[in-house]
């Protein structure tokens, strides 16, 4: 795991003079002790990302992300298979740089989100090796739940300048859309399709510790 620390070094100290003590407001980050890990946080949506990318029309990769998003996790570094995790999105909230795609990706060709307006993640079991933590739960689209295992590793543990416990983890995972109903597709012309089945999930969490 990565930590950050600051050390104060003066330009200049006297061996007559004192040196001065460090102004602790002006401190960007403090290291948190790795035993306050365990507890219970809320996900900084403001300093999280939920994409995916996706191949279109077999010669390039589109990606987009999700802006609406809210979940929380309790972690257990003691016991792992005692943490848990729950995610809720709001697919109306996709973003992939095109309007037009965006559109279409809310319809009822894809998230139909007038039907569905939340995608979930609830886990099942979580398992941990050092750094590395894998965490396998039920993702819900559009009315139906497949499981899903993403490996996450963790980034960093930190205090923030306003006195916040922070952790950090990344992960990825590639499912096929079709197991969830998000079948829509068109075939080209040179052969293929437009939309590969395959999506590759990715996951940029900063996460608060509760008070």
């Amino acid at each position: 795991m990565s930590f950050f620390r600051r050390t104060s070094k003066p330009a200049h100290v006297a061996t007559s003079t004192p040196t001065p003590a460090v102004d602790q407001a002006a401190a960007p980050v403090a290291v948190a002790e790795r035993d306050a890990l365990t507890g219970d946080y809320t996900i900084d949506a403001s300093h999280s990302r939920l994409g995916f990318s996706a191949r279109h029309a077999m010669v390039t990769t589109v990606r987009g992300q999700f802006t609406d998003f809210e979940g929380t996790a309790h972690v257990d570094a003691e016991n792992p298979a005692a943490s848990t995790v729950s995610l809720t999105i709001r697919p109306a909230s996709i973003s992939t740089g095109s309007a037009d795609r965006d559109g279409h990706l809310v319809s009822a060709d894809f998230f139909d989100v007038e039907n569905h307006d939340a995608i979930t993640f609830a886990s099942t079991s979580v398992e941990r090796d050092g750094a590395e933590w894998t965490v396998t739960g039920d993702l819900t689209i559009k009315g139906t739940t497949q499981s899903v295992t993403i490996p996450f590793e963790e980034t960093g543990t930190a205090i923030d300048p306003f006195g916040n416990t922070r952790v950090g983890f990344e992960g990825a995972t590639t499912i096929n859309r079709k197991d969830w109903d998000l079948s829509w597709n068109a075939a080209l012309e040179t052969g293929g399709v437009l939309v590969s089945e395959k999506i590759k999930l990715e996951f940029d969490v900063s996460a608060i510790k509760n008070a």
